[in-house]
């Protein structure tokens, strides 16, 4: 069917892990822990027509520094973002698979890393936080900003990126009455390692 063209934006999304004490420190990311989702939506006239998508984007490695010099650092391997879909057919998700991971779309063999720096780190309150940083995403590099909240060890939060900010431009189908919305939506988890 339809896939957006996700970025992860991923693909990547900035994570800021806050003071956790009285002195901060530099953590690793627990990869097998966390989590990076990322939610690509459908549009246009036969839109009815068409799904939804659900992609998981594992995060190969990242570090928190949680000093008075906060910081996060964090990368995912395009290559091994999969499209999860549970409702579609097997064959029609690895579609949608290949279609994510070609020239099309992420273009992951050309651009295998997705990744985010923070740039700056303001905490609101009481284990919450705003993180400006870039996000590098098929070969391209843009601000993105993000609301980070702590709770029972998981820092969580989202935020909506646009596919065409990163040199994307958003699948269309039957004649472009289906078509992914440029806005996707990045949702991570995240657990440091203890």
């Amino acid at each position: 069917m339809m896939l957006g063209k996700l970025g992860l934006g991923i693909l990547a999304i900035g994570v800021w892990l806050g003071p956790t004490g009285a002195y901060g420190q530099r953590k690793a990311i627990d990869g097998n822990k966390s989590s990076l989702k990322i939610r690509v939506f459908k549009s246009g006239a036969f839109s009815a027509f068409a799904h939804d998508h659900e992609i998981e984007g594992p995060i190969a490695e990242g570090k928190i520094d949680s000093s008075a010099h906060a910081s996060v650092q964090l990368s995912v391997d395009a290559r091994k973002m999969r499209v999860l879909d549970p409702e579609i057919a097997a064959d029609k998700r690895a579609e949608i698979q290949h279609t994510m991971l070609s020239a099309a779309v992420l273009d992951a063999e050309r651009f295998p890393e997705i990744s985010y720096q923070s740039t700056g780190v303001t905490s609101r309150g009481d284990g919450h936080w705003d993180v400006r940083g870039e996000l590098t995403l098929h070969g391209k590099k843009q601000a993105v900003a993000v609301e980070v909240s702590l709770r029972d060890g998981h820092y969580r939060g989202s935020a909506s990126i646009r596919q065409s900010d990163f040199g994307i431009e958003p699948i269309r189908i039957a004649g472009g009455t289906v078509k992914v919305k440029d806005e996707l939506k990045v949702e991570f988890d995240i657990v440091l390692v203890q």
